[in-house]
């Protein structure tokens, strides 16, 4: 008869989960063109485009300091600590669509007080098993949330590794033309000093006045407090270096670069639609906005009522031998719904609908947003390099200018405004291509972070992990 019953209720059980599958709370699904993208960009390489792209700059140094900064930078592990968060958090809720099976055991011994001797021991033990019957797939939709909470963590860690890595050239690269601008001050205050010798003999011989030599010595000292502001420029750049690297300024020697490198040919850009698949933010974002249409789901779900199951075993006796010989079950079954609750579910569905409109919203920001700064980066270094060549006629004819100047008044026949003032362009104009050119740089490093696509990352660790065993094994 026990079996009888049993059976009919496994078959109950059979029906409910058949009904789970086919009752459950409907999810929106999402388009990931959320907006309207334009066909193409206004620009095309036709270099194969690598996400490694820093080797493509054929610079050793820069790729040292960014596969050190790939393994050390603590931001990156901070994504990372999140991302392992989110799989422990996606297993634990995972583990809700399963049975949960727990074990007991018991040993007793009792006596009296008149006769010790005559004791007795009792052994039992006992299985129990409880599982809740995803009805409306509340549960699966949690999960579901989880899932894609880790998807979008793997996303933010990508997306951290391509801003670290742009980030560490960028700084790579203002290093390197603060020291070429500090190389070329040196060298105009040593021209300048030149000058400065020729207008002090032209002062001697009563040709000019005081205020020409004082003119000369002031463009002098101009030069002597540029080079106080780039040491400074210089030391907080290599400040910021040391910090992209997960390092300490002032603990360690530090790599540097000494000059600016030329650029490698502009990459295939392919068309805006492609983005959604080589950038992680905007991976990041539509896991999201998918993360939170499951939420939707399970407030949704939560408002219905929950069926849950149990089953306990239990075996006990004298001795061991007895305790598998006799067993004891029971199979229940518990309906629960919620009948008021003062709108507090309907709230929460609410809630999530208006979060997950917040993500849409963002997901469609972000996608927008990746394709202004590839297109951006495009135009900027487009005419960047109109600028730089306009800088470079400017700088001929600053030099020939200078030139004929110089002579003339040498000769006595030329004011020594003129002189100034050609000098002073000149050397204005040759430090404008000095940092255009590092502009330019910095606009294509800005073009590969646009353009995204996936690192291959170190080996990462939890370091409370490591802390913990260690004061484990201090405690043995």
């Amino acid at each position: 008869m026990m079996k009888r019953c049993f059976t009919r209720n496994i078959c109950l059980l059979f029906m409910i989960v058949l009904m789970s599958m086919t009752s459950c709370a409907r999810v929106e699904q999402r388009d990931q063109l959320a907006v309207e993208l334009p066909a193409g960009f206004s620009d095309q390489g036709q270099a194969p485009y690598r996400p490694d792209w820093w080797l493509t700059f054929n610079d050793p140094g820069l790729t040292d300091v960014i596969e050190t900064a790939l393994s050390g930078n603590l931001s990156l592990l901070v994504a990372y600590d999140r991302l392992q968060q989110a799989q422990a958090v996606a297993r634990r809720t995972g583990a809700d669509r399963y049975p949960e099976v727990s074990g007991s055991g018991l040993a007793r011994e009792s006596w009296t007080d008149r006769d010790e001797s005559n004791n007795v021991t009792t052994l039992s033990i006992g299985l129990a098993a409880s599982y809740e019957v995803d009805l409306w797939g509340r549960i699966r939709a949690g999960s579901e949330a989880a899932s894609l909470d880790v998807e979008a963590g793997r996303a933010d860690l990508q997306a951290a590794a391509v801003s670290v890595s742009a980030q560490v050239a960028l700084t790579w690269y203002q290093i390197a033309e603060i020291k070429q601008e500090q190389e070329l001050v040196r060298r105009q205050r040593e021209l300048n000093e030149q000058i400065l010798a020729i207008v002090t003999a032209q002062f001697k011989a009563g040709k000019v006045g005081v205020a020409d030599v004082m003119q000369q010595r002031g463009l002098i000292e101009r030069s002597n407090g540029e080079l106080i502001t780039l040491t400074a420029r210089l030391h907080n750049q290599e400040q910021q270096l040391a910090l992209l690297l997960g390092l300490a300024p002032g603990t360690g020697s530090m790599p540097s670069p000494e000059e600016l490198v030329d650029l490698p040919p502009l990459p295939v850009t392919g068309i805006p639609a492609d983005l959604i698949n080589s950038r992680p933010d905007i991976r990041s974002a539509y896991a999201s906005l998918r993360a939170a249409d499951q939420r939707v789901a399970e407030a949704v779900a939560n408002q219905f009522p929950r069926l849950s199951l149990s089953a306990d075993a239990s075996s006990g006796g004298d001795s061991g031998s007895d305790l598998f010989s006799d067993w004891a079950a029971a199979l229940a079954g518990n309906l629960v719904g919620p009948i008021f609750d003062g709108g507090r579910r309907r709230a929460e569905v609410d809630r999530t609908q208006a979060v997950s409109s917040q993500f849409f919203h963002q997901y469609s920001q972000t996608l927008i947003d990746a394709v202004a700064e590839v297109e951006d980066s495009l135009v900027q270094e487009r005419e960047q390099e109109k600028l730089l060549d306009n800088l470079a006629v400017r700088l001929k004819l600053a030099q020939t200018t200078a030139q004929r100047v110089g002579d003339r008044y040498r000769q006595g026949v030329e004011d020594y405004q003129r002189v100034l003032t050609a000098l002073l362009s000149l050397q204005g104009l040759q430090t404008d291509i000095l940092r255009a050119e590092q502009n330019l740089i910095e606009y294509r490093i800005s073009l590969y972070r646009a353009l995204g696509g996936h690192i291959d990352l170190p080996e990462m660790g939890i370091a409370g992990a490591v802390v913990n065993l260690r004061a484990f094994d201090r405690d043995e």
